[in-house]
């Protein structure tokens, strides 16, 4: 009779391999799965904060008071001064400045507040701070502008 070696792994050291290798799968699995996740997360931030540059371009391109014969109505494509805009709120989502839905953009929702400065402040000169709040998938957004009589 020859004696043979015998080569290969035994059950037990097989068994541990496959515990060992499934847990470290287990973990880079777990590392991945919550940075794919969170992936979009700054791009979601960057559409919150180019639709907020938007609306706040729009509002302080608007005039200052109110002209003689001036809109003080709801409606978005008529408004013709800052404070118009304090109070209006897309709550069906983005809207463009006259008023039809941007279907792309329909979890983001808009609130824009216009309020009046103290004089005191701004050297006698009349001032209103107007702040621009997006909500979306991505968190709100805020963002604040300020529109003189100047």
């Amino acid at each position: 009779m020859t004696k043979r070696s015998h080569r290969g792994f035994t059950l037990l050291e097989l068994i541990f391999f496959i515990v060992v290798v499934g847990t470290g799968l287990a973990g880079i699995l777990a590392v991945s799965d919550q940075v794919v996740r969170t992936s979009a997360d700054p791009m979601l931030t960057k559409q919150s904060v180019a639709l907020a540059e938007s609306l706040m371009e729009e509002i302080l391109q608007k005039d200052f008071a109110n002209p003689v014969g001036g809109y003080g109505g709801a409606n978005r494509a008529l408004f013709d001064d800052v404070a118009d805009y304090n109070g209006y709120t897309t709550a069906a989502g983005m809207v463009d400045a006259q008023g039809t839905a941007i279907a792309a953009l329909a979890s983001y929702n808009a609130s824009p507040a216009v309020a009046v400065l103290a004089v005191a402040n701004w050297n006698g000169i009349p001032a209103l701070r107007v702040t621009v709040s997006i909500t979306g998938p991505g968190g709100t957004v805020s963002l604040v502008g300020y529109r003189s009589n100047n």
